[in-house]
């Protein structure tokens, strides 16, 4: 199955195509289609583990393409998206003389991209990107809508910019080598586009767990046909995140503090899952979500295995802090993604998110340490 979608930016007068299809990276005509006007010299920039199952692989493609292709790499994971990395990339290219005329490559998953994006942006004050997902979580997140960052020891993406791809191409068979664990992390993040905009799409989710664990491929290309649509969807209607876009960051007040404070040995999807059903947890204290509901939503992760606990308890105090720094903060304040309803989400004042008063948060966090994170 081929499947397109174009993600268009009205704000910016900007259309990328996205690509979804099954062993479209063993296919080098349509990849020389797609890249070659692009740019003259393409960097292909990856990680370790990536860069010996797929970069070389599509290294030569290029090549046997007859295009001007570098293969660049850096360790693989979440400690090494940084400013260090980074610069270091940078240094590379510029050793081996890549120059305005350069297309980034971003082969990988959300690292990758997010770090590679970052760099195509400011790279001779900006030069084409495509990304090539390879996990979940990057091929129905990181790679669509222009978001790219590295990490501080201020907190997670806390430098970066909004610089959206020249395309994205989706080959949902790279996902037959991602651990089963990451691919559940992705899964996760397709259950929060549920959540805030399709309860169709959670349905599906719920009904389909037994096929898309096995990476059966009608179910996953759908399941990935419809979290890119949503993402697009909402993309195109907030670039720059002044409002709707938050509805993203469902889940991720909470997740990104809980990375933070374990010094992001806690991975990103179990950070988010915990981060859902706590947020989840503050709208039914709002009285804005059913009991039923939130039950629902804590069923469906726990049929994914999401194990949902924590290596130890982490005060109120320190997760109140360290939330402060979370990008929808205002006036030093966290706010919070409030969902009614699976697929539907609060709008508040449109700017989808809101403030909670601290004795609700409190009782949120609590019930994280007691009840759902305990040992």
């Amino acid at each position: 199955m081929n499947s397109k979608l174009t993600c268009t930016i009205p704000s910016s007068h900007l259309s990328y195509d996205i690509h979804i299809q099954t062993g479209i990276l063993n296919d080098k005509k349509l990849l020389s289609q797609y890249l070659s006007s692009l740019g003259s010299r393409f960097a292909i920039i990856t990680d370790g583990t990536l860069s010996l199952l797929y970069g070389e692989q599509l290294y030569q493609s290029l090549v046997d393409s007859n295009l001007d292709v570098t293969l660049f790499s850096f360790p693989s994971g979440e400690t090494y998206k940084t400013r260090a990395t980074k610069e270091h990339l940078e240094n590379q290219m510029f050793e081996k003389g890549f120059g305005r005329d350069t297309c980034v490559i971003a082969l990988g998953g959300g690292v990758v991209t997010d770090l590679a994006g970052y760099l195509a942006a400011t790279y001779c004050r900006g030069v084409p990107l495509v990304t090539i997902p390879t996990s979940l979580l990057g091929m129905i997140d990181a790679s669509i809508g222009g978001k790219t960052s590295v990490n501080v020891p201020y907190g997670k993406n806390m430098l970066g910019c909004i610089y959206q791809p020249k395309k994205v191409i989706i080959d949902p068979s790279t996902l037959q080598t991602l651990p089963a664990k990451e691919f559940t992390y992705g899964v996760v993040e397709m259950i929060k586009h549920s959540l805030i905009a399709d309860s169709t799409y959670f349905d599906y989710l719920d009904k389909q767990t037994h096929a898309l664990l096995n990476l059966e491929p009608t179910p996953l290309e759908h399941a990935i046909f419809e979290s890119c649509r949503i993402k697009k969807e909402i993309v195109e209607q907030d670039e720059k995140e002044q409002g709707k876009r938050h509805l993203l960051n469902f889940g991720h007040t909470i997740a990104h503090a809980l990375e933070n404070l374990t010094h992001y040995t806690l991975p990103h999807g179990e950070a988010v899952a915990i981060g859902l059903l706590v947020e989840s947890h503050l709208a039914v204290q709002l009285g804005h979500l059913s009991q039923g509901t939130f039950d629902r939503i804590h069923k469906i992760l726990i049929k994914y295995g999401l194990p949902l606990q924590l290596s130890s308890h982490f005060s109120i105090q320190a997760l109140s802090d360290a939330m402060v720094l979370d990008k929808k903060s205002l006036k030093g304040q966290p706010r919070f993604v409030i969902i009614n309803a699976i697929g539907s989400p609060l709008n508040c004042n449109s700017h989808y998110c809101m403030h909670v008063e601290e004795k609700l948060l409190k009782n949120a966090l609590q019930w994280m340490n007691d009840d759902l994170c305990c040992h």
